[in-house]
């Protein structure tokens, strides 16, 4: 069997940040980012989307493991980011920006680093939802 075939998991988590450029004003930070540069942060419910895409296995069918995948993203992205403050409770946005496509990059790189290089892998990240973005973007 040569075609491949997508599978999705599913996640959840919850997590504070702001946006905000250090390097900017106040009222330029404002006019940017609205109320998403409050000082004391906001707060999204995110709903992250994992793809794999890969031909099945020909012994047990499955082209990806999703117990495998599910445990990845529990170790690896839940327990890293969920019910977290992005800015100040994460190396990863000490000094990256936390915004929606920012994030979706952070969490796409973690989780190649884990998937054999052999499947595609694609992320798609809910801020809220009608806002979501997709990495890679092709």
């Amino acid at each position: 069997m040569n075609n491949k075939v997508a599978v999705y998991r599913k996640e959840h988590f919850n997590a504070a940040h702001r946006l905000h450029n250090p390097m900017w004003d106040e009222a330029r930070n404002n006019s940017v980012f609205g109320k998403c540069n409050n000082p004391n942060f906001h707060g999204h419910n995110y709903e992250l989307i994992v793809k794999v895409t890969g031909v099945p296995d020909a012994v047990t069918g499955y082209v990806y493991d999703m117990k495998l995948l599910s445990d990845l993203i529990k170790e690896n992205v839940l327990e890293r980011f969920d019910h977290k403050n992005l800015n100040l409770d994460t190396l990863e946005f000490k000094q990256l920006n936390p915004t929606a496509e920012n994030i979706v990059v952070v969490i796409y790189n973690i989780l190649r680093e884990k998937i054999e290089a052999a499947f595609e892998l694609k992320v798609r990240l809910y801020e809220t939802e009608r806002n979501f973005v997709e990495y890679p973007a092709n």
